[in-house]
């Protein structure tokens, strides 16, 4: 097993990068109707940028690169992106999140690169409220992306978000997806993070409650699913799987494997800190690929215990020393400089 071990001896193997923080959607927990300014193109990380970053992030272990944004696929040359760090030596696969609006498009190249998975966001089936949720979407569209991307066979995720008095009534048919075809979904508990705050989660313990009264009992399923701490079950006659991300009501702080890069190049080794970091500036400032891969490493054992998200005031991260770094001062120094940020999942990468 590769990955590296930070202080509190997890295994950190799983790098998630945000490529950009635009998209063609203005999904209502995630970003206001008129949009939100978006990063001047010189404050984004160049292609050549994030090759290096996950170059340095292999040689410190990382084996898992996830692809973000915004919406990566709005963002021109991503395809050849992703083949590029395929090719990197101890990256063993690159997956890519995205609304599906043009995955249709995107798809031939998006195979002929490599792409080992595909993680879909979908909180409906329900045209109407689809559109009502993106503001802009087109369900046929995203679904038709869906269907393709089955049928191509490459590995497919479905990530809905359960809301109270949204969504919640169609639990129940969303995780018959994985009865009817062979992909996974996955219910992801909404985080208190920018507009989400202004929404109420679904538990894990109500949607498996609900799933086990409609389908039988479902199964934890031991072997490794995905590349993240998601938890997996099965459920009779289910020819995919069903998943979980709590990070509040099933806290998986202990299992976390990932760190994550923003847009801008700042790093983030969990979402309720934020670091000054900005591997973008320090590759600008002259860092080298040894130095850049050192800084990494440092950062990974740094990583904060838990978040906090619970709690109104997010104290400084267990484990850290908060404070600001000047560029003069050592990687080690500049890894302790753990501090929280005013959070836009937009940029950060869902």
């Amino acid at each position: 097993m590769r990955g590296m071990k930070d202080q509190y001896q997890r295994v950190v193997d799983y790098i998630r990068i945000s490529v950009t923080d635009r998209c063609n959607y203005r999904c209502q927990y995630c970003m206001p109707r008129e949009g939100v300014e978006p990063m001047p193109h010189s404050e984004v990380m160049t292609y050549d940028e994030i090759l290096r970053v996950a170059k340095a992030a292999a040689g410190a272990g990382i084996t898992k690169v996830k692809i973000t944004g915004g919406e990566p696929l709005v963002r021109k040359g991503v395809c050849g992106l992703i083949q590029n760090i395929r090719r990197v030596p101890g990256i063993e696969s690159v997956t890519i999140t995205t609304n599906g609006a043009l995955l249709c498009r995107f798809l031939p190249e998006l195979a002929a690169a490599g792409v080992t998975g595909i993680n879909v966001s979908l909180d409906t089936l329900d045209k109407d409220k689809f559109h009502r949720l993106t503001r802009r979407g087109d369900f046929s569209e995203v679904w038709e992306g869906i269907r393709q991307t089955i049928l191509a066979g490459i590995p497919v995720k479905v990530n809905c978000v359960p809301m109270v008095g949204i969504n919640e009534d169609e639990l129940v048919d969303m995780a018959a997806l994985a009865w009817k075809y062979p992909i996974t979904v996955r219910f992801i508990e909404m985080m208190p993070i920018g507009l989400g705050a202004g929404y109420t989660a679904v538990t894990q313990d109500e949607i498996k409650k609900l799933l086990e009264t409609q389908f039988g009992y479902m199964e934890l399923v031991k072997e490794s699913v995905g590349n993240g701490p998601a938890v997996y079950y099965q459920l009779p006659e289910f020819r995919g799987k069903i998943g979980f991300i709590s990070a509040l009501s099933r806290k998986f702080c202990r299992s976390c494997n990932r760190i994550r890069v923003k847009a801008d190049g700042t790093l983030k080794l969990c979402l309720n800190y934020e670091g000054h970091i900005n591997l973008k500036q320090e590759m600008r400032n002259g860092i080298d690929d040894k130095e850049l891969q050192q800084l990494l490493q440092d950062c990974i054992f740094m990583k904060p215990k838990c978040h906090d998200f619970p709690s109104r005031a997010w104290p400084a991260a267990e484990g850290v020393v908060p404070g600001i770094f000047g560029k003069g001062d050592s990687p080690e120094a500049r890894a302790k400089g753990i501090l929280q940020e005013t959070h836009n999942m937009a940029q950060i990468g869902g």
